[in-house]
């Protein structure tokens, strides 16, 4: 009875035993739980629904860039370490004059010419003042991106935990190294 009474004061046991929703904020930093839309699509994600818990590896992306050729890296990271808790999250930006003139043109480069199936977000602003607020947060805990692709990897809480150059590929042992060390 006294392990009960105990289980009953936590407040995410008590929302559950009444169908209450569990307040996001105790487990997901407050940077993620905002609606963001997805690559040339209406639909929105929130990164808290997709990640709170989760470690994430978060990428600056371009669609008409020399490292453009990464997003075949990324979606097989995504693919091997997905069932381990790895989400990963492509930011689309034009910060360095890259990106394709149309959201279309973008979609079609990552979804259609290399098959990704995680999670893109639509083009925004990653550096400066007028950065999104993912990139606010991975800016103020690390160094902004300097180029496309530019990769930050993300612990469970949200912390960044090491960044990788553009010219770390996907497939590097330091990148693949810090996922396992960290998953």
């Amino acid at each position: 009875m006294k392990h009960l009474k105990s289980l009953l004061m936590m407040p995410a046991v008590v929302a559950s035993l009444v169908g209450a929703p569990v307040a996001q904020a105790e487990s997901c930093p407050a940077f993620l739980d905002h609606e963001m839309r997805k690559l040339h699509s209406s639909d929105t994600v929130n990164l808290c629904d997709l990640a709170a818990g989760k470690p994430m590896l978060v990428v600056n992306t371009a669609s008409r860039c020399g490292f453009t050729g990464q997003f075949e890296g990324l979606e097989a990271l995504h693919k091997r370490y997905q069932d381990d808790g790895l989400v990963v999250v492509g930011f689309a930006s034009d910060d360095f004059r890259q990106e394709a003139d149309s959201e279309e043109e973008a979609a079609n480069v990552c979804f259609v010419n290399f098959g990704v199936t995680f999670t893109m977000i639509a083009p925004g602003a990653v550096t400066g003042a007028d950065a999104n607020p993912v990139f606010s947060a991975i800016n103020a805990q690390s160094q902004p991106p300097r180029w496309n692709f530019t990769k930050y990897l993300l612990d469970r809480e949200g912390k960044v935990v090491a960044s990788f150059p553009s010219q770390v590929r996907p497939q590097d042992t330091r990148l693949t190294s810090a996922i396992e060390e960290l998953l």
